[in-house]
């Protein structure tokens, strides 16, 4: 292992809300994070937020929201009525300037409303959850919505391929037999957004069985990267899936391939590191003994006297320049972490098989609310990012500038609980339409989907 290289880049920015202060302590390597973007264009945000009369959205004075969708709805296709716990999601370009947005839906055993069955596109007949597809035209209205894979289970995020699909990720290690499921899950599932006939509903084993959060595809090789979001000790380890079939395209990963997991020398917990640039060179990949975990689940499994590296809260993954990034929301050490933090964005780099921490994320003492934590990230248009909240207290999406401020771009309303007792819905899903001009992001619970347009930068 080399020695860490520490960064000399301390940022610490609070973003103003509004009527409510949401402080984040923001400090990374920002020319890291953002390698390969667009360049920003100097805003530092939208101002304060501006309450929804119609409490729902509150947002930047300028923008607008329309919803697309909420739980409960009938689809437009009729096959049943809009599914609950919409969570990751993502944008694809269709013929005449359309658009088709895929959203997950984070569906347990015990789920409210089940993505309904469909001929052809259910896997499990007693799993919950799944996917559903919205088509707008080139005026943003929508003019269709229908199922898109059915019969999996806790769908929680995912990431799109570079030919233009979907991969789903089920959060879950559940066997056949366990809540009442027919098939084994904790797989991946392709889904194609205008046509998910062409896909049906076939798990992708050979990428693994285990609690997937979110994938990114490395253009140049087709590698595609893996969080594991374990809620337990040992937690979730990182991994990648190298294809068989390299060159990519519908279906081309059901040609199998082999998965490895990353070890970082000398480090078994990433929440053991602290400062941001710390750079780790030699990363080390050792494939997985038996991806599908038919005794073991993966991260129990033996690699070797060298261990393997794990962290708590494995997250976010997107691809970005040439390197993948991944998001660790939190690390709590009651829990059985090494180490306490409030976010980490790791940057790995393939080409020097180089990882580094470039992003924390914390609360600012004394106006912070309770539990911020990054969840759902993706590359904003003109440059920068944004982050889903998924912690205590009002939810936010942030932005992140290339130089480090951090801003609202939303807040959600409480529309779980009472006056007396708030509760808000997490946000999740956020990504922007192929041409840049409407970002949509989806309300957890209840199940809304939104999509924001206004003066973006």
């Amino acid at each position: 292992m080399s020695a860490p290289r520490l960064s000399a880049t301390r940022r610490q920015v609070l973003a103003a809300t509004g009527a409510t202060a949401a402080g984040i302590t923001f400090t990374g390597a920002l020319g890291e994070l953002f390698a390969g973007t667009a360049a920003a264009r100097g805003h530092t945000g939208y101002g304060p937020l501006v309450p929804d009369p119609k409490g729902l959205l509150d947002l930047p004075k300028g923008f607008r929201y329309r919803v697309l969708s909420r739980e409960g709805d009938r689809l437009r296709s009729g096959e049943g009525r809009v599914p609950s716990n919409h969570d990751g999601m993502a944008a694809f370009a269709g013929r005449r300037g359309h658009t088709h947005l895929v959203r997950n839906h984070e569906n347990r055993h015990d789920g409210r409303i089940p993505v309904p069955t469909a001929r052809g596109l259910t896997y499990d007949p007693e799993g919950k959850g799944g996917c559903t597809a919205i088509e707008l035209d080139a005026r943003g209205r929508v003019v269709g919505e229908r199922v898109a894979v059915a019969g999996t289970a806790v769908n929680c995020a995912g990431g799109p391929t570079p030919w233009g699909t979907w991969l789903t990720c089920e959060e879950t290690e559940d066997r056949a037999g366990v809540n009442g499921y027919t098939k084994d899950h904790g797989f991946v599932f392709e889904v194609h957004p205008g046509d998910p006939l062409r896909t049906g509903a076939v798990p992708l084993t050979a990428m693994g069985r285990f609690q997937h959060e979110a994938v990114a595809v490395d253009p140049h090789t087709g590698v595609v990267y893996e969080t594991e979001d374990a809620f337990d000790k040992p937690f979730g380890l990182f991994y990648r899936f190298l294809p068989n079939r390299p060159r990519g395209g519908t279906g081309s990963l059901r040609a199998g391939g082999r998965l490895e997991a990353m070890r970082v020398p000398g480090v078994p917990d990433l929440s053991a590191v602290r400062e941001t640039g710390a750079v780790f060179d030699r990363i080390e990949w050792v494939e997985v003994p038996d991806p599908l975990a038919r005794q073991t689940p993966v991260r129990f499994q033996d690699f070797g006297a060298g261990g393997i590296t794990h962290a708590q809260k494995l997250e976010g993954c997107y691809w970005g320049g040439r390197s993948v990034y991944f998001v660790s929301s939190y690390a709590r050490a009651r829990e059985g972490s090494a180490a306490d933090h409030f976010g980490q964005v790791w940057r790995y780099d393939p080409d020097r098989r180089r990882l580094t921490l470039v992003v924390v994320f914390g609360p600012d003492t004394g106006v912070a609310l309770p539990g911020e934590s990054p969840d759902n990230i993706c590359l904003a248009p003109g440059g920068g990012l944004m982050v889903c909240e998924d912690g205590g207290g009002a939810q936010h999406v942030f932005g992140v500038t290339r130089r480090g401020e951090v801003y609202a771009m939303a807040r959600g309303a409480n529309n779980i609980g009472t006056p007396e007792e708030p509760e808000w819905g997490e946000f999740a899903g956020v990504t922007f339409a192929p041409d840049g001009d409407t970002m949509f992001v989806n309300c957890y619970t209840p199940g809304t989907t939104f999509a924001v347009t206004g003066p973006f930068a």
